[in-house]
């Protein structure tokens, strides 16, 4: 099961009490006070881990406390420390505050750490409370209570290439070839049900590296507008840096491949305008059927873009593919590095 949305209740660990106690030794009816102090509660914490790759985790268990600090105790011994609770979630996770709606957090690199809901702090023993009026204090401070709260989980998968296309148009079939992913395939519409991530295996001139592959299911006409099983996935491609746009060029279904493309780029613009402004290219399927070398000749009079013929059946154009969506990541991640290191416009 994919989970990708879920929401959870955090309450961190309240503070351990101070305690109250004098120290009786022999010979030494009347010492002074020794109460120790209460430990501090456990933190609920995030951490970002590159090993998992969905929410299921939260899905069955919604509720996550910190440990209670343990209470002070005499001969000033202090209570120990609340365990944490550390939720290990997957990179591209957003946290949202469920009764504000504000973003509290986005967990994007794989170690990151940060601290949802923080644990109390452990209440005084009756030893800070000693003073030159005061020699036997009767005082101990409680432990503060620990944040608590309620918070919305999305993720939005961190991927390099992200696949969109319509229905059967062989999304799942792509994915089983160039990726180690083995999504479902059949020849029926909506197979995939949740977004597939896969590791696209790597050409000889790029050894050594590895690019991400979202694969979302398919869309329809009024996608944005939550028709379908494709708009709450759309989010999934909101961080690839290279769109794949899977157009059926033999026309299965009756459908007409220029129609097709250009409701996919109205779904994306209507979900999210900055998608359009992603590099992009299209992948022509389907080219071994009669009919996709037609379609293609005026599919490339109406729209003036990159266009990779291929044949997911057949295995045909699948490596050219494959290089040049290494090619295109690469060029993109070199550009962004350049930008970081470029210094800034001083105004």
């Amino acid at each position: 099961m994919f989970v990708d949305e879920c929401v959870i209740k955090a309450h961190a660990g309240d503070g351990g009490r101070g305690c109250i106690a004098f120290r009786r030794e022999k010979f030494e009816p009347w010492g002074g006070p020794n109460g120790g102090d209460g430990g501090r509660g456990g933190d609920v914490v995030l951490l970002g881990d590159d090993d998992t790759n969905n929410l299921i985790d939260f899905k069955y268990k919604p509720h996550w406390n910190g440990e209670r600090g343990e209470h002070g105790q005499g001969k000033d011994c202090h209570g120990r420390d609340g365990k944490s609770a550390i939720l290990r979630v997957p990179l591209g996770t957003v946290v949202t505050d469920e009764a504000t709606g504000a973003v509290v957090t986005e967990v994007v690199q794989d170690g990151q750490q940060f601290i949802l809901c923080r644990g109390g702090n452990g209440g005084w023993g009756n030893t800070h409370f000693k003073n030159s009026t005061n020699r036997a204090p009767r005082r101990a401070n409680p432990g503060q209570l620990g944040g608590a709260g309620v918070y919305r989980l999305v993720l939005k998968s961190i991927a390099d290439v992200g696949l969109v296309g319509f229905p059967n148009a062989g999304k799942s079939s792509l994915t089983n070839k160039i990726t180690r992913a083995r999504p479902k395939t059949a020849a029926y519409p909506f197979t995939t049900l949740h977004p597939q991530i896969g590791m696209i295996d790597d050409p000889e001139e790029f050894r050594g590296r590895r690019l991400m592959l979202a694969d979302i299911p398919g869309l329809i006409e009024g996608a944005s507008e939550n028709r379908g099983l494709g708009h709450r996935f759309l989010r999934h491609i909101e961080r690839c840096a290279l769109l794949v746009l899977l157009v059926d060029m033999a026309g299965e279904d009756g459908r007409d491949p220029r129609d097709d493309y250009k409701h996919l780029l109205k779904e994306l613009e209507l979900y999210d305008p900055a998608l359009l402004k992603k590099p992009r290219l299209v992948a022509a399927n389907k080219m071994d059927l009669p009919a996709a070398r037609k379609n293609l000749e005026k599919f490339r009079k109406r729209h003036e873009v990159t266009v990779l013929e291929i044949s997911c059946l057949k295995g045909t154009g699948l490596n050219p593919l494959r290089r040049e969506l290494f090619r295109r990541v690469a060029a993109l991640r070199a550009r962004e590095a350049k930008l970081l290191k470029a210094p800034s416009a001083v105004p």
